[in-house]
């Protein structure tokens, strides 16, 4: 196996970091909002829980 490393801007990396975190959210919500529209209420609370704690 074989890695390839490239070095970015400091402000690119910080874009690409960011845009990569509202990813994570917006996937976060839909999946939230897909459990919830299925009736798995202890599945949407239990993703609620991780963001208040901050987790993943």
């Amino acid at each position: 196996m074989s890695a390839v490393l490239t070095r970015l801007p400091d402000d690119t990396a910080e874009r690409l970091k960011s845009r990569a975190q509202a990813l994570a959210a917006w996937d976060t919500e839909n999946r939230f909002r897909t459990l919830a529209v299925q009736g798995d209420v202890q599945q949407a609370l239990a993703i609620l829980d991780r963001l208040d704690a901050g987790g993943k």
